[in-house]
């Protein structure tokens, strides 16, 4: 803590972003680079805490409460406010293989957890912590880690998002043979195809890492479905070890009469089919299908992907958009029975709806609301939603559970729905075929901090083992799994 009077004497100050009604006429990032005088101070807020719950990385509540892959956030703003980058560099990458994309979609529940948020605003954390990379990147400081020397083990890791990249990268450096299997024709799984490029830039972000872990020696092959092109006990025969980074795939659906009409959709083949266009063809006033031009759009469900539809549908150039939750809207502060150091339940308007209300005049969402049915236009087309209002109450069991309101049944209309209500586990070709055994969600059974699974020299991690979550956490989980992985094979390992 290098200015101890720092929280007392600058104000939180995020960096600045694109007016929303300009940034909707481009697919860039739209976030704007602070000078360096402005990254300096917030650095200068963080306290000296006697016990920094920033970087603890707890499940508290069920919800991430600090950095689940514990950055060293004391140290890096320490060194960030005393213009020591290149060190601040160094702290970042012990504990984060990928900050630039922490740093630009991570929720930051390192800020939730702030000490200093118990009384002001918290310290601007993610944005330092992004600040650090994108100037490694620019003064060259991010260069090529080559080992010295190689093992002779070969491994598979199955995914190329973030749990399986992190993992690809940990044991490349710890001197075996790694192989990533990919089914797109990208690499980067959720962050090249699940985060829209104006969160995450694909080709100056995404595919600058994944080619500096190429040039490190991490091999990458796409378009090869493992179970599919390649079955799972074939691949486990040619390799020491395999690693399932698949991901939690399989989407939660929305079962109602008109569910197969023209125009509903889930919401990451939405995403999907919108990176990809523009990857393929780039800004030429063509757009993929489905699309959103022209009509009037409802997205069902909230969170990042609902928020990521919302600002699509915008760029497309939609009619309209409405977004409908089905739990109530959050209040303003913190609730008592939300306490710190908790991730603040509070409402938000994130980048999409701050577009939706630029353009429309109001936040697109509405609360504790239910979809009953979908309309047909007549011709197999969607032509509308039938909703009812809905308010939670106890059964007879003691569970909350969502009860119709009398005289609340409406229409909207619609002519494109995106289903953004997450989802229910990974699919299950790869766990038929090995044979894994699966926990009560269906996720593939290995312990935290092992990731062995049921299978001898099969290991999983990321979203296909804990279930749908967080970037972070998936991370966190990839480096761990790679740890066990080389203990498994060398009998004792370096890794974290």
């Amino acid at each position: 803590m290098g200015k101890p009077t720092g929280f007392l004497e600058e104000k939180r100050q995020t960096v600045g972003e694109e007016a929303p009604l300009e940034r909707l006429r481009h697919w860039n990032e739209f976030k704007v680079e602070p000078p360096e005088e402005q990254l300096r101070k917030q650095g200068s807020r963080c306290m000296d805490c006697g016990t920094p719950f920033c970087h603890t990385g707890n499940l508290v509540s069920g919800m991430a409460s600090g950095c689940p892959i514990n950055n060293l956030i004391p140290e890096w703003n320490d060194l960030v406010y005393k213009g020591r980058w290149r060190e601040a560099l160094d702290r970042l990458h012990k504990t984060n293989n990928f900050p630039e994309f922490t740093g630009r979609v991570c929720p930051a529940p390192c800020e939730g957890s702030c000490v200093l948020g118990v009384i002001e605003p918290p310290v601007t954390i993610k944005n330092i912590e992004n600040a650090i990379i994108d100037r490694g990147w620019d003064e060259g400081w991010v260069t090529p880690r080559i080992p010295d020397s190689r093992t002779g083990k070969k491994i598979a890791v199955v995914g190329s998002g973030p749990a399986g990249l992190s993992c690809a990268d940990q044991l490349n450096q710890a001197g075996h043979e790694v192989t990533v299997y990919e089914r797109a024709d990208r690499v980067g799984g959720l962050l090249m195809y699940g985060i829209p490029n104006m969160k995450l830039e694909k080709e100056k972000v995404v595919q600058r890492r994944v080619d500096l872990l190429a040039e490190e020696g991490v091999r990458f092959i796409t378009g090869c479905e493992i179970g599919k092109d390649l079955s799972a006990t074939e691949l486990k025969e040619k390799v020491d070890a395999v690693v399932f980074c698949t991901g939690a795939t399989k989407p939660r659906d929305l079962p109602i009469p008109g569910r197969d009409l023209n125009g509903v959709h889930y919401a990451m083949d939405f995403l999907t089919a919108n990176t990809q266009h523009l990857l393929d063809h780039g800004v030429n006033g063509s757009l993929p299908e489905p699309n959103a031009l022209g009509k009037d759009v409802v997205v069902i469900g909230g969170g990042d992907t609902g928020t990521d539809c919302v600002g699509t549908s915008l760029r497309h150039g939609c009619k309209s958009v409405t977004q409908l939750e089905i739990m109530p809207r959050p209040p303003e502060s913190r609730a008592p029975d939300n306490p710190w150091p908790e991730w603040p339940k509070i409402y938000r308007l994130d980048y999409g709806q701050e577009e939706a209300a630029a353009k429309q005049g109001a936040d697109p969402r509405q609360y504790l609301v239910m979809t009953e049915r979908f309309l047909d236009d007549g011709h197999g087309n969607l032509a509308g939603l039938e909703l009812v209002d809905i308010e939670w109450q106890k059964d007879e069991n003691g569970r909350f559970v969502p009860q119709k309101k009398e005289n609340s049944r409406r229409t909207l209309p619609a002519q494109l729905v995106t289903l953004a209500m997450g989802f229910l586990g990974p699919e299950q070709t790869i766990v038929e075929q090995l044979g894994l055994a699966t926990d009560p969600r269906s996720n593939i059974q290995a312990e935290h901090e092992r990731y062995l699974t049921s299978v001898e020299g099969v290991f999983a991690a990321g979203d296909c083992r804990r279930g749908q979550s967080l970037v972070v956490w998936a991370i966190n989980e990839g480096r761990g799994a790679a740890r066990e992985v080389d203990r498994y094979l060398m009998g004792v390992t370096s890794l974290p």
